[in-house]
């Protein structure tokens, strides 16, 4: 063996490591009615608003897709919905401290966590993200720190839009009506 195939693609390729076997995804089971299930997941590394926010935290409805945006939790979407039987978010250390377990326990919410290194296993609220931030950019592009006055905009247009999975806006599956 010649010093130039020492190190050749067989060689190669059988020091590589095997890595580990995927297993396949499950999906959610749909759950029975709106907001009965949700989704959440933060947004940040947005500009520091007028009154100090530097993040959003995204509620989505797992049935109908409506989105509610929020830099505050309590006061923003149970108010309107009442309290979910379960929580779907991803493993963000801000979900998964003593602070929520003590939370979801008190509200007699279940937490479920998606699998680790799989945002497809909540690929409904990082989409929503994904248009969240790009909207954000795009509207306060001029003045980036009025993103947090313009929420509620931005939650009005997915939410009154066609979604693609339903063919229905997504107020008309939580209240029948359009706005």
């Amino acid at each position: 063996m010649s010093k130039g195939e020492a190190f050749g693609p067989r060689l190669v390729q059988r020091a590589k490591p095997l890595g580990h076997t995927s297993v396949p995804l499950q999906s959610l089971p749909v759950p029975a009615d709106c907001w009965k299930s949700m989704s959440l997941d933060f947004v940040f590394d947005l500009a520091v608003d007028d009154k100090g926010n530097t993040g959003i935290l995204a509620f989505v409805c797992r049935l109908s897709k409506m989105v509610h945006l929020a830099p505050l939790f309590l006061d923003s979407v149970f108010r309107y919905h009442g309290l979910p039987e379960t929580i779907v978010s991803d493993r963000d250390s801000r979900f998964t401290g003593a602070f929520w377990d003590t939370l979801f326990q008190l509200l007699g919410t279940m937490s479920t966590m998606s699998t680790a290194d799989h945002p497809q296993t909540d690929g409904q609220t990082e989409r929503v993200n994904r248009v969240l931030e790009d909207t954000l950019r795009s509207i306060c592009g001029e003045a980036p720190r009025s993103w947090s006055d313009q929420l509620p905009m931005v939650e009005l247009a997915p939410n009154n839009a066609v979604h693609a999975s339903t063919g229905f806006t997504l107020f008309y599956l939580n209240g029948l009506r359009h706005p």
